[in-house]
């Protein structure tokens, strides 16, 4: 009995000394940290706040220190849920959002709040509500770059104390109610139309002026095209004339120089003879006239008068 006694306390001792020495072991194990790139480990010894472990191989004081919280420091997306604003016309919209924000300060982020992440949230939500409420509802769609200008500067203003940055807020979406939307879709087709009627209206203003200026340029072209012609005309006539008028006076000239000349004279009485005697011929076979001719047999006296005549 008292051996059986024995073994049994053997054991028990033998299983305490191995738990003791496993857990010794895992201490050790756990003592020894390797920090990822873009994360930083807070460590605390006996409770309180020893040291921030940076991206490396680090090994802690066993049964002392131990690792409390992990911040990542890369930029973290935390979408904002769907929330119900008033505008200032007290027409109710819904909306919701994503924030954009990386923590700078690991101890801040550990001990200054409990969650910085919902906080954030629900900062976001009551700025939003508060800005919505000071718009109406047509501002509130041109002005969402400015809405969430103001809601980072707020945010980012309590977030600093948290060691966290707020970098971006965007407003994903911003839905008015059912009836307030279709009667601003009728009045975007409305608009449309207008817009659509006012094109036309100025394409054909423009085609009848394009038209008129066509017919006026063209009636232009045809005035100036007559009165080129006319000028033409005008500068032919007067070449004629000039050509005319300059053979006439070369043809008296040379028949002032013929009759100047040797013989002259008696060419002129004959040709005169002759344009006499044919100009008899022609009246002669008119008989309702009557022609009283001169003294035919004596052809030299009347010859002479019409050389006195000439």
């Amino acid at each position: 009995m008292e051996a059986s006694d024995m073994s049994l306390d053997i054991i028990l001792f033998v299983l305490v000394m191995g738990g003791i020495f496993l857990y010794v072991l895992l201490e050790l194990f756990q003592s020894i940290r390797l920090v990822p790139a873009q994360d930083e480990y807070i460590v605390e010894r006996l409770g309180r706040y020893h040291l921030t472990l940076k991206a490396g191989f680090h090994v802690l004081f066993p049964f002392m220190d131990k690792v409390a919280y992990v911040q990542d420091l890369k930029e973290h997306t935390m979408d904002v849920p769907p929330q119900h604003c008033f505008t200032k016309d007290e027409i109710q919209v819904e909306v919701d959002g994503v924030i954009y924000m990386q923590v700078f300060d690991s101890g801040k982020a550990s001990y200054g709040i409990t969650d910085y992440r919902y906080a954030a949230v629900q900062l976001a939500q009551t700025t939003t509500r508060s800005i919505i409420g000071t718009l109406d509802l047509d501002r509130t769609f041109e002005e969402r770059e400015a809405i969430s200008g103001k809601v980072v500067a707020v945010l980012d203003e309590a977030a600093h104390k948290w060691g966290v940055k707020i970098l971006r807020f965007e407003i994903k979406n911003l839905v008015p109610p059912e009836s307030v939307r279709q009667s601003m879709e009728k009045q975007v087709t409305a608009e449309r139309n207008r817009r659509a009627i006012l094109e036309k209206s100025v394409g054909e203003r423009q085609s009848l002026i394009n038209t008129s200026e066509g017919k006026m340029k063209e009636l232009m072209n045809i005035s100036e095209g007559e009165k080129q012609k006319k000028i033409n005309e005008a500068a032919g006539k007067a070449q004629e004339i000039l050509a005319i008028g300059k053979a006439t006076a070369e043809s008296i000239q040379t028949v002032a120089a013929s009759i100047v000349g040797a013989g002259g004279s008696n060419a002129v009485k004959l040709a005169l003879g002759q344009k006499y005697i044919k100009t008899l011929s022609k009246l002669s076979s008119d008989k309702n006239k009557v022609i009283l001719s001169g003294n035919l047999t004596n052809m030299n006296e009347m010859l002479k008068a019409m050389e006195l005549d000439i």
